[in-house]
């Protein structure tokens, strides 16, 4: 199951199982099974809310699905989750590399600057 996809009411943490599309031009709300990817100007909606959905006054509720099972986890879900484990356990280099020592011909340093030694040909 895709963590990451919640029900869109607020204060609901439950999963989301359905989405909820409006058709402005048909005066309709098209509640369907969870798409594939979020969608802009769409509603992620967990089991309850879909369920109790209604539709403003003169608008059509159209349902796609009539039951919304949780959904499963996929094989990708779980490649993901391992991947993210092994980078999280991967070790991280705990000091930056030392600084190289001066330059030929360099007289000083400030922070990045470096004062270099001129020719005096004139």
């Amino acid at each position: 199951m895709n963590l990451s996809r919640r029900c869109s009411k607020t204060g609901c943490r439950q999963p989301a199982v359905a989405t909820l599309t409006y058709a402005y031009s048909d005066r309709a709300a098209v509640l369907g099974p969870l798409a594939t990817y979020a969608e802009p100007h769409t509603y992620d909606l967990c089991s309850a809310h879909a369920t109790r959905l209604t539709a403003p006054v003169g608008w059509e509720v159209m349902r796609l699905a009539s039951e919304f099972p949780e959904p499963e986890p996929t094989p990708d879900d779980l490649l993901a989750l391992a991947d993210a484990v092994r980078e999280a356990a991967r070790p991280r280099p705990s000091q930056p590399a030392p600084h190289p020592g001066p330059l030929a011909g360099e007289m000083g340093r400030r922070g990045h600057l470096r004062v270099l030694r001129g020719s005096a040909e004139g």
